[in-house]
């Protein structure tokens, strides 16, 4: 009785055989490829942070017991310039399309923020002017540089390794959010201190971009029309300055956005004189 032996493949068999394996190669070395981009990627904006980021507060040095405190009558108290945390100076080298930085603690969000004359330019363009798929933190091209109108939006890309915005979404469990409600943004003029709001998912839905408003009045309804979806929005009982609200992809339905709204904290606000 023959016994069977291994199978025979032929030229074609070969070819297709062959043809899979380079298919699985390139696969592979093109996720591969993306890793090692997003972790660069990431990489650079740490060593960004660290490059900036400047100790502002000063230690005065302890007076010796034997020293007498020099009286002085009706001395005018003067209010110290503001000095932001952040060298501006030093990134406007590397970018001058640099508006601000936005910290939110414990999380990763911790990104230079970048405007240009349109909403395209930074989402395949790194900070420092590279191709890359995480881009870059930027505002709303409608928004003012500035942040002192009335709306200002910022968009980050929602990234599968945890950088850029991936942590606005989180913001949609109620826990998280209350766990993560105060943050900062910074710009060369002030310390703006913010507290979460609202979040919630969305169709891309351009009414989150409205930068006009016909007076106060109307502002304040919009403002009102944002929150009101999140089903633990803490809405303002005062009228609201101006609004941020941070912007990333979301995923339950098509072209879908997590918009994360924040107002100004009662913290005295810290600009520059």
């Amino acid at each position: 009785m023959k016994q069977k032996g291994a199978p025979k493949y032929g030229p074609a068999h070969k070819i297709i055989l062959a043809v899979l394996i380079g298919i699985m190669a390139v696969s592979g070395y093109r996720i591969a490829g993306k890793y090692i981009d997003d972790w660069n990627m990431e990489r650079e904006y740490k060593q960004l942070a660290q490059m900036v980021k400047e100790e502002t507060t000063a230690v005065p040095e302890p007076r010796s017991a034997a020293e007498p405190e020099e009286e002085t009558e009706q001395e005018e108290e003067t209010e110290a310039p503001y000095v932001s945390p952040i060298d501006f100076e030093a990134l406007a080298q590397i970018n001058p399309d640099v508006v601000g930085w936005i910290t939110i603690p414990d999380t990763n969000i911790d990104y230079p923020i970048v405007q240009s004359q349109d909403n395209d330019t930074y989402l395949r363009k790194s900070f420092e002017g590279e191709s890359t798929a995480a881009g870059s933190i930027f505002l709303d091209f409608e928004s003012q540089s500035d942040m002192e109108g009335y709306n200002n939006i910022i968009y980050g890309h929602h990234m599968k390794n945890g950088s850029m915005f991936k942590d606005v979404v989180e913001y949609k469990d109620e826990q998280y959010f209350k766990d993560h409600q105060y943050f900062e943004i910074y710009t060369p003029k002030e310390t703006i201190h913010l507290k979460a709001v609202s979040c919630y998912y969305i169709e891309n839905d351009p009414m989150v971009r409205k930068t006009k408003f016909h007076d106060d009045d109307s502002f304040q309804a919009f403002v009102r029309e944002m929150l009101e979806p999140c089903e633990y929005a803490e809405i303002p009982q005062d009228p609201v300055s101006r609004l941020f609200v941070l912007v990333t992809c979301s995923y339950e339905v098509e072209d879908g956005r997590t918009v994360l709204f924040a107002v100004e904290t009662g913290e005295e606000k810290e600009t520059a004189r």
